[in-house]
């Protein structure tokens, strides 16, 4: 479980790092933006190594809570929503103006329906964490005002959405084989 926990500590800690715009700038100030950009991208990497290695070999640790039947349920929507808005997140789309951080929301609600759906030790602990840093991140985004300007265009829309959809769909077919459990009927 300790491998899990650094790997969550190094990845939402250096994730974490822009929440606080005087250390960020310091840093860039020191180092230079390619050299912190380098070095947040190694931390970052290390930490989601760390995490897959550390969940991976990680006791269950029991349950928690009893698994919710309603986010079993609404977990296939739910994550359809999610990975539409993680890639509105880098587009240009009117989903992004009008949401403003939708990589944050589709964390939030990845982790969320997760969280709900399992109820064991360590789930609980990766959703978990996952969920307070999108809360955290987007309080913060919100209140630095972090959005860029730019102009949105439908077919950017409609690249995300489908994008999305299908990659969705693709991770639930087969998130038996790369997560060991079946969330669809019709997953392999």
């Amino acid at each position: 479980m300790a491998m899990l926990v650094l790997g969550l500590v190094l990845f939402i800690g250096i994730h974490l790092l822009p929440t606080v715009p005087s250390l960020k700038a310091r840093l860039v100030g020191n180092w230079g933006e390619n050299r912190y950009k380098a070095l947040f991208s190694i931390v970052a990497v290390l930490g989601l190594l760390l995490i897959i290695v550390g969940y991976g070999r990680a006791p269950g640790g029991g349950r928690v809570f009893d698994s919710s039947p309603l986010a079993i349920m609404v977990a296939p929507f739910a994550m359809a929503i999610s990975f539409v808005l993680f890639a509105a997140a880098n587009m240009k789309t009117h989903i992004r103006v009008w949401l403003r951080h939708p990589m944050l929301l589709g964390l939030g609600i990845w982790a969320l329906v997760h969280l709900l759906a399992n109820g064991h030790g360590k789930a609980t602990l990766l959703f978990g964490a996952f969920l307070a840093y999108a809360v955290l991140d987007l309080i913060s985004a919100v209140l630095r005002n972090s959005s860029k300007s730019f102009t949105p265009t439908f077919k950017q829309d409609v690249i995300a959405i489908v994008s999305g959809v299908l990659l969705a769909l693709l991770v639930m077919t087969f998130h038996r084989q790369l997560m060991g459990v079946a969330v669809v009927s019709w997953g392999m």
